[in-house]
């Protein structure tokens, strides 16, 4: 058994044990500023046009989703997008904060396909 220091953040000694609280987590707001298709991206496309290489079609612009305080990904929202944003989520709901923009409890990011990609702001609630 470890022995802790009894001033270390989120620790409580409750009879004769450390008990290790969670952190605090928060709820988030996930909006779809944008779906691009390929020619908005690429003059010449690096790749052979598919039919289905159009503005993705989960999402619609506007669109907003919540993100309760337990993280999870919620209902309808893209596994491959979620995936790839899931790093700033759980960073701002934490409470920690991007270095790459001003405002706190902010990210802007998007997903990972390359020739159709959704953009999301992610934001503290």
């Amino acid at each position: 058994m470890h022995k802790f220091d009894e001033s270390m953040d989120k620790l409580n000694y409750q009879s004769g044990e450390y008990i290790v609280d969670m952190a605090d987590r928060n709820r988030l707001k996930i909006t779809v500023l944008r779906r691009l298709g390929p020619s908005e991206v690429f003059e010449t496309l690096p790749v052979a046009r598919k039919d289905w290489m159009v503005p993705c079609g989960v999402y619609e612009d506007g669109q907003e989703f919540i993100v309760e305080e337990n993280l999870r990904m919620p209902e309808s929202f893209c596994p491959s997008a979620w995936q790839t944003i899931y790093h700033n989520v759980r960073t701002l709901g934490f409470g920690g904060n991007l270095p790459y923009f001003d405002e706190k409890g902010v990210s802007v990011s998007c997903c990972s396909d390359g020739v159709r990609p959704v953009i999301f702001k992610i934001e503290r609630i």
